[in-house]
């Protein structure tokens, strides 16, 4: 029987580099049950500014630019780490952060392309990949899936993303499709999944507000899933299924005392696979009772097991909203525009002098992609930075 959810183990950058251990975690990910396989597609200066600050790890602070630079692989890699999963049976899912990773994991047709919660802003990666899976569509091929992740961000962020790779010339049939929470989605959408996610690490169960996956699937019209980042095994997981989740996401690594970046909140595989298997069986009380009653079935296990106000907690009340571990971060983890060098007042921007980018440490955040085109060719009425994010003070 095919199973109800998608279990990726999200392997990242927990490889550092070296091909060895990234076939182990593959191992370690097929061994636990997963059904992919998901990679970060790291070029640093597509993610931050080198001022942006550092990062705390265990042999000392350094620049969090320089280890993101660490973390850059060749096409070579990643095409060696995709044929290897399949080998496997497991499927080959990649996260791009900018144009040009965009367009070299494109061309290794990944099983999926996996929109990271930080990027769910970054308008000219989103419409360059709304480009892709058009052409794919009008040369008769199925357009790469997508997954959309939705940390650290609103309705209306949400909304934004999806207009962009929602388009009717992708669906190659007519009407409302049925999805398998009941559900029915826009043909317009098929292939995109919306993952809930909290953008802290690690990210509180209690804040996980589960019950927004049935919102978000109806004010939307996708498939929706999780990318969990709480520390529990379990609890989320479950829960997420539960309530709707077709996809979950959780990190993966061979020990959380290695120094990847993600290690400290990932799985190990031990732990991975007790996940797999919860999942799986409470896909059965879904499958031979439906979604509702299967569903109250398994919060009134999962009561018994944690109590029943942690789980009412992490179930929450559907309402769309920022985490409180998540709100100081909003604009910071997000993208928007910086400046790449020191600019003084009556040079012109253009595109070799911004970037679209994550703000993360140090540096202020700038205006929202959205504005790229408008202030492309305005001229400076003050000094600024390099790395600094442009507003309109810097312009009017």
């Amino acid at each position: 029987m095919t199973n109800l959810v998608h279990i990726s183990a999200e392997i990242g950058t927990s490889h550092g580099g070296n091909m060895e251990k990234a076939c182990q975690l593959i191992d370690a990910a097929v061994a636990a049950g997963a059904d992919s396989v998901k990679f970060q597609w790291v070029y640093a200066h597509e993610i931050l500014h080198p001022n942006t600050g550092l990062v705390n790890l265990p042999g000392g602070a350094i620049p969090l630019y320089e280890r993101f630079q660490q973390l850059e692989v060749s096409a070579a890699f990643f095409q060696e780490t995709r044929d290897y999963a399949r080998s496997k049976g497991c499927q080959f899912i990649c996260s791009p952060f900018g144009l040009q990773s965009l367009e070299e994991l494109a061309a290794l047709a990944p099983d999926a392309i996996k929109i990271a919660s930080p990027e769910l802003n970054h308008q000219p990666l989103l419409h360059r990949l709304a480009e892709i899976r058009r052409t794919q569509a009008s040369q008769g091929q199925t357009p790469v899936p997508v997954i959309l992740s939705s940390g650290v961000s609103t309705l209306a962020d949400i909304e934004g993303a999806l207009n962009i790779l929602a388009d009717e010339r992708l669906s190659h049939r007519s009407g409302p499709i049925e999805s398998g929470n009941g559900s029915y989605r826009c043909p317009q959408l098929q292939g995109i999944t919306l993952l809930h996610c909290i953008t802290a690490y690690p990210a509180p169960a209690e804040e996980y507000n589960l019950r927004v996956l049935q919102n978000l699937a109806g004010i939307f019209g996708v498939e929706v899933g999780v990318s969990d980042h709480s520390l529990d095994p379990q609890l989320v997981p479950v829960l997420a299924a539960a309530c709707g989740a077709r996809f979950i996401e959780k990190h993966i690594t061979l020990s959380r005392e290695t120094d990847g970046l993600d290690d400290p909140v990932a799985l190990e595989p031990q732990q991975f696979a007790q996940m797999v298997a919860q999942v799986r069986r409470m896909e059965h009380p879904i499958k031979n009772y439906g979604c509702q009653c299967g569903s109250s079935l398994i919060i009134e296990e999962m009561e018994e097991k944690y109590s029943r106000e942690t789980v009412q907690a992490v179930l929450g009340n559907g309402i769309k909203r920022l985490a409180p571990s998540e709100q100081a971060n909003y604009g910071y983890t997000n993208r928007s525009i910086h400046v790449l060098r020191d600019m003084k007042q009556g040079e012109i921007l253009t595109e070799d002098t911004i970037a679209i980018l994550r703000t993360e440490k140090v540096l202020n955040p700038g205006l929202t992609p959205e504005h790229l085109p408008t202030i492309t060719g305005a001229v400076l009425k003050r000094d600024i930075e390099a790395g600094q994010g442009v507003l309109w003070h810097h312009l009017i």
